[in-house]
């Protein structure tokens, strides 16, 4: 078995796929000192002011003299990234060779498009009314049957006392929200005197089929929990007319997300899901990545696969744009990785961008979204969103994800607005947390395996009904993006 690896043949640094020891001999190397797994060791002297190389790419330079055989983390390398940068469109583009579509058991939406879940979602357009929503929820379970598998309230805090581009963003998230094929009905719960009251959200819902979406607003109601749940009934009654039926991968959008990364993360879970990603563009369909500050540091890895000038400049535009963003609050670009990151072996941002950007796979990048944009064309697509795990996750629900990958190397219960399959990067995280994990990419560490393949029928599978452990305990969650003025 395998108890460190080499990524790349420039590497200077090697990775513990298992707890190395002091003395134990590692490419020719005697180590100095215990190595944890995930975390990395040097197999030459690195002079200070020289960089560590992984991924055959810079992740830092080194503070000190770093001899071979020592452990390299955060109290001897430092990022070398700085603030914006200019970029050249040299283009490097992989053409992957198109397969014939795969199917799955999906729910045809009236519109054209498919969901993979026939839900009924219920939307407040204002946190006032959250906890009505939350109520008209639980009183409308006992409408649950075999093809309606939820019904859901999404809370959130916004809608009112907002400004300007704040403002836009929760109208856009809740407006897709409305629209997704995920949900066989909707009812948007407003309270009547909101920013974005029904009316004006209404501008941005855009057409839509009156029996599918209906609107409550409880400033109207003598009894807005009893008129409610009226509506949900009648909302049901149309749900049920959905039955499961043969759809193509050609209809499947699936987001691509990591948190609580760990050393392990770019080794195994990151590139399973690129291998993932793939796949499924090959077969016609779409994926998105997202978390635009976890790009620091191998945002010019992607610039090379746009495939033309165009979508080349539009990157450019979402990354410097981000990092205008940090600076206009004062934040420093590349601030180093969290502390579960960087205890699992992550030292830096380039270290975790390498390894988070191999859940882009090998295909090229065709088209960039703003922050509720929702995806239309096949292929990969990068999203603007921070990395905060409940915020870029709904943002891939908005743009039109019906599922969500989400590695870790460290774990988390949460969920987003559409299925959220977790994928271990080790196989100890999987054992321990059976109840949070689905799928574990451990074994890439000690085996041969074709792994992309192994989750791509998972992935269909799950469109086809099987259940996530986040859908098994009844876990939802949504965040929208906050970035201006409270009133």
């Amino acid at each position: 078995m395998k108890s460190y690896i080499k990524i790349n043949k420039d590497d200077n640094v090697v990775v513990a796929l298992t707890d190395l020891h002091k003395g134990e001999m590692v490419e020719g190397i005697a180590l100095l000192e215990e190595i944890a797994q995930g975390h990395k060791a040097a197999i030459a002297n690195i002079v200070a002011g020289e960089c560590a190389i992984k991924y055959g790419a810079p992740i830092g330079y080194a503070k000190e003299n770093i001899a071979a055989g020592a452990w390299v983390h955060t109290h001897n390398i430092k990022t070398t990234l700085g603030d914006i940068n200019e970029y050249t469109y040299t283009p490097a583009i992989k053409e992957l060779a198109m397969e014939a579509p795969a199917v799955f058991e999906g729910y045809k939406r009236k519109n054209g498009k498919v969901g993979i879940r026939n839900e009924i979602f219920i939307i407040p357009t204002v946190g006032c009314v959250n906890n009505i929503a939350g109520e008209i929820a639980r009183r409308t379970q006992n409408l649950l049957c075999t093809n309606i598998e939820a019904i859901v309230a999404y809370s959130h805090p916004y809608g009112c006392s907002q400004m300007g581009e704040d403002q836009e963003n929760t109208k856009k998230i809740l407006a897709n929200l409305i629209n997704h094929p995920n949900a066989g009905a909707v009812l948007v719960l407003g309270l009547g005197c909101e920013n974005s009251n029904i009316e004006e959200l209404k501008k941005y819902i855009g057409e839509y089929d009156p029996e599918r979406v209906k609107f409550v607003v409880c400033q109207e109601e003598d009894d807005e929990i009893a008129h409610s749940v009226a509506v949900v009934e009648a909302l049901a009654a149309y749900a049920k007319q959905f039955k499961r039926e043969t759809c193509c991968t050609k209809d499947l959008i699936v987001g691509l997300k990591c948190g609580g990364s760990d050393g392990l993360s770019g080794i195994t879970a990151n590139p399973a899901v690129g291998e993932f990603s793939d796949i499924l563009i090959a077969k016609g369909g779409i994926t998105i990545l997202t978390e635009v500050p976890e790009m620091f540091g191998a945002e010019r890895l992607l610039m090379d696969r746009c495939e033309s000038e165009e979508v080349f400049s539009k990157t450019v535009k979402l990354i410097n744009d981000f990092k205008e963003y940090f600076i206009s609050h004062n934040q420093v670009v590349y601030e180093n990785p969290s502390p579960g990151n960087k205890k699992g072996g992550i030292s830096t941002l380039e270290d975790k961008s390498l390894g988070c950007t191999q859940k882009a796979g090998k295909s090229k990048v065709v088209d960039v979204l703003e922050y509720g944009e929702t995806a239309h064309k096949a292929g990969l697509n990068l999203l603007s969103s921070p990395g905060n795990d409940l915020v870029a996750a709904t943002a891939l629900a908005a743009s039109g994800a019906q599922i969500v990958l989400f590695t870790t190397g460290r774990g988390t219960p949460f969920a987003s607005p559409v299925p959220t399959i977790k994928i271990s990067s080790n196989s100890a995280l999987s054992n321990k947390k059976q109840k949070w994990i689905d799928f574990d990419c451990g074994k890439m560490a000690t085996e041969e395996v074709e792994i992309g393949k192994e989750l791509f029928e998972y992935v269909l599978a799950v469109a086809s009904g099987k259940k996530v452990n986040s859908e098994i305990l009844g876990i939802r969650d949504m965040a929208i993006f906050k970035q201006g003025v409270t009133l």
